[in-house]
């Protein structure tokens, strides 16, 4: 029986590909794994029996679940590793070795070396990587020795070396495959080009490479050398889908902390990476409770503090996302753009994800503490002098005049309300007049709640721009409503929302809840009005082809069109066949309205 508080946990989990960590009781890490969809991967631990005693033994110690979420699944695979290696869990067998994953080595000599090693040496080389398995390797180097001839020897190519004759070339040259600057065949100046471009694929910028290659096919298409066109095309497509390296294991980043802060009214997040060798190899989050209005920058300064204490970090360097004092020994780096900005927009990511975690499981666990909240968020956001509690949305639909109709769906604390929604057909504009249409329905709804005594909406919604706010204002102001209710206008293409007597829209952010529920709102008025205005539609369509036909009402025509699928085939048929679709006393009176009509 899964508890409480770890089912809490499981449903508040994201959908995407991260790292998850299992702990006992007493704080103790248990298991790493890895998953392209954390929810689903996690649920599996706890809705089955396993296999293994081993597995059912570690699910019945699971006290609390933490995880990080990463941008693919190949860093999710990248990160468990990392994880694993440093934090040695109980129940992971895998990967505790002193095995690493494989990188791709330009050595650091003339007439550079490319070659696959497990070992890094501070020589001057460049690494890059990691990759996930050889295979990857093998694929990646396998395509730049089809697109550049390099050497595969491991001779010493100094320039005294060359000139005195000391090697000769060996078969890798007479089948094209090195152009031999071991005899000084090639020219060191040419054979770097070579390396500078590969060190631009490996790096993921490979637009110039592409270029030439897409030249060079275009070259030998118009020659009528297909065959070596579409080898070019293979080598372009292979390129096109190759992903540069990993975010969470990056060989020029050494030892540094990255921190990232996420707030909102009532609280902050703070989360922490730390980097051990070009490794993230821990990631914590932080959440800060606000008493006052304190800004990021004075709550990110004391979440640093706090962790760097906690987890007693000796790094000299920090990545954040604006300036801090944070004494003379500290560097703090800001990046704008490169490797260290994607660590710190992982960072982000995580400590967002932290908080929509938080989020879900009070929406779980308490939902009135999580309407009051979003309630207050809305207050604050559309600038209103109380919490909208009750809000209705309007929506007009017509097609080219005809039929207009209007909707009213109503919210309350956040939810629909659908008992309260109502339909309007629009009785005194004629043609297609959507402002006029908009003046009539509000004034209707709200003269015949003010008559029924009825309590009224905090918030009014008008589905339209300017024009169809100015005309739902022309009631407001009728029935002397002004400032009784709140009310502004959406208009649909860039979700603006406008105010009376204020020419500037407002612009909130597309992530924001309030904006969501607005949306939502929208959304189901125009669902609401679109299907009444459908349903009369199919009516008046109905009236306009069917002959009434005394003691046959509309209910049972709607049958008989659905089975006979036009008119014309019901007035073919005969009365047995409708008698086996409404009865003998109906189909009588069917057949007997045609027949008289056609004699």
């Amino acid at each position: 029986m899964v508890s409480e508080s770890l089912s809490l946990q499981v449903q508040s989990l994201p959908d995407g590909p991260g790292v998850y960590q299992y702990y006992d009781k007493e704080g103790k890490l248990l298991y790493v794994g890895k998953a392209k969809n954390l929810k689903k991967r996690v649920s599996s631990y706890f809705n089955k029996v396993h296999d293994t005693a081993k597995t059912n033994v570690m699910v019945r110690k699971i006290v609390t679940i933490r995880h990080i979420v990463v941008a693919s699944e190949s860093d999710a695979l990248l990160l468990e590793n990392n994880l694993i290696k440093k934090n040695q869990p109980r129940f992971n067998v895998l990967m505790r070795d002193d095995k690493t994953y494989p990188w791709i080595c330009i050595k650091k000599e003339p007439f550079s070396r490319i070659f696959p090693t497990r070992r890094m040496i501070k020589d001057g080389s460049e690494y890059y990587g990691p990759y996930t398995s050889f295979k990857t390797v093998h694929t990646i180097l396998d395509l730049i020795k089809e697109l550049y001839p390099l050497r595969t020897c491991n001779y010493d190519l100094k320039e005294d070396n060359i000139e005195k004759g000391k090697f000769k070339v060996c078969l890798e040259y007479h089948i094209g495959n090195c152009k031999g600057p071991c005899e000084g065949h090639e020219p060191l100046e040419n054979y770097q080009k070579h390396v500078d471009a590969i060190r631009q694929i490996l790096k993921g910028n490979f637009k110039e490479s592409l270029r030439e290659f897409r030249k060079s096919m275009g070259q030998c298409a118009a020659e009528m050398r297909f065959e070596e066109a579409q080898k070019l095309k293979e080598k372009i497509e292979v390129l096109e889908n190759y992903q540069s390296r990993s975010m969470v294991a990056n060989i020029k980043i050494t030892n540094v902390d990255v921190f990232s802060i996420i707030s909102d009214e009532s609280a902050a997040f703070v989360n922490f990476l730390q980097i051990s060798h070009g490794s993230v190899v821990r990631s914590h989050t932080l959440e800060i409770k606000k008493r006052l209005e304190e800004p990021d920058e004075e709550l990110l300064a004391l979440a640093i503090v706090e962790l760097r204490e906690r987890f007693q970090l000796l790094t000299r360097e920090v990545i954040l996302p604006f300036e801090i004092d944070l004494g003379e020994h500290i560097k703090v780096t800001v990046p704008q753009l490169g490797d260290k900005k994607q660590l710190l927009e992982l960072s982000e990511r995580n400590a967002r994800y932290f908080r929509l975690d938080q989020l879900k499981q009070l929406q779980i666990v308490d939902p009135e503490r999580h309407t009051t909240r979003i309630m207050a968020k809305m207050k604050k956001d559309l600038r209103l002098s109380e919490e909208p509690r009750h809000i209705e949305c309007f929506d007009n639909s017509n097609i080219q005049g005809s039929n207009p109709v209007a909707a009213c769906v109503v919210f309350k604390d956040g939810k629909p309300s659908k008992k309260d929604y109502r339909h309007f057909n629009i009785k005194t504009v004629e043609g297609p007049n959507d402002f006029a249409s908009m003046e009539e329905v509000v004034y209707r709804r709200y003269k015949r709640l003010l008559d029924e005594d009825e309590p009224l909406p905090q918030l009014i919604i008008i589905d339209g721009g300017k024009g169809q706010l100015s005309s739902a204002l022309k009631s407001i102001d009728a029935l002397e409503l002004r400032g009784r209710i709140a009310i502004i206008g959406i208009a649909k293409r860039l979700e603006e929302l406008f105010y009376p007597g204020d020419n500037v829209p407002l612009y909130l952010d597309k992530k924001s809840e309030t904006l969501k529920v607005i949306q939502q709102l929208r959304n189901e008025a125009h669902r609401f009005g679109i299907t009444f205005h459908r349903d009369k539609r199919s009516k008046s369509a109905l009236n306009s082809s069917v002959e009434s036909i005394p003691g046959i009402g509309e209910k049972t025509m709607v049958t008989l069109l659905k089975h006979f699928k036009s008119v014309k085939r019901l007035k073919l048929a005969t009365e047995k066949e409708i008698s086996d679709v409404v009865g003998v006393s109906k189909a009588k009176k069917i057949t007997d309205f045609y027949h008289t009509k056609t004699t």
